[in-house]
């Protein structure tokens, strides 16, 4: 049965929609098979992807929890949709960068992969409108947020899926991320934590595992997805 038939969508995304929960303080979110790149430029609807990026989703949550990172993850159902916390939004996108690769590379003098002396976290203006800007700190208190705690949650995330999927001989490049608050105040990572969101390069090879086989035409996006989730897989059962 599909639990969102019945339901109002409170926000409908580029690649998710979200649903009131059973209770006003949970939320249904639906992962999509859409995969768009360039804020929205270029798109495609590769089938299956919205369960991958839902499933790894869901595992990496667990693993960040036991690790005693707060999130709004509850639980899955279903093969693409998860229950979560409702939280408010914080209109940022931290990203944290290991090795160079994306806008740092189009807007700097670093060249693609060359690693970084020690993790960066930069902040950028959730908004298409405006290309999604790069922010100062001092922007960031402008709009009313302390930059220190997403930074130090950030740091905190890097440290626990760099080393795990260091593990898995994959190295965590870069991903971004997104956080909310309760309604009490708590600050939780949210939306989502995939290869959507992140880039995963295999170790020795540098062959990708993310998204930007999709931006650059690289290849098919869904394999590279399904690989990641088996090798997470037997997180979710240890």
């Amino acid at each position: 049965m599909n639990m969102t038939t019945e339901r109002k969508p409170i926000i409908e995304g580029k690649v998710k929609t979200v649903y009131p929960g059973d209770n006003v303080d949970q939320v249904i979110i639906e992962y999509h098979d859409k995969v768009p790149a360039g804020n929205g430029e270029k798109k495609d609807n590769p089938i299956g992807k919205g369960s991958l990026c839902c499933s790894i989703s869901s595992i990496l949550f667990e693993k960040l929890s036991k690790d005693n990172i707060p999130n709004h993850y509850i639980d899955m159902i279903g093969h693409n949709k998860m229950i979560c916390r409702a939280v408010d939004i914080v209109p940022l996108e931290v990203i944290c960068r290991n090795r160079a690769a994306g806008s740092i590379v189009r807007e700097t003098t670093l060249t693609e992969g060359q690693p970084l002396p020690s993790p960066i976290v930069e902040f950028f203006l959730k908004d298409d409108t405006k290309n999604d800007p790069l922010l100062t700190t001092d922007r960031v208190c402008l709009m009313g947020y302390d930059p220190q705690p997403f930074i130090d949650m950030t740091l905190l995330i890097n440290n626990t899926l760099r080393q795990m999927f260091y593990i898995l001989g994959i190295d965590l490049v870069d991903f971004k991320v997104e956080y909310g608050y309760t309604p009490h105040g708590e600050l939780l990572l949210a939306d989502e934590i995939s290869p959507d969101s992140m880039r995963l390069w295999k170790i020795g090879t540098n062959e990708r595992f993310d998204k930007d086989l999709f931006r650059k035409g690289e290849g098919d996006i869904v394999p590279a997805y399904r690989v990641i989730l088996e090798k997470l897989r037997p997180l979710a059962i240890s």
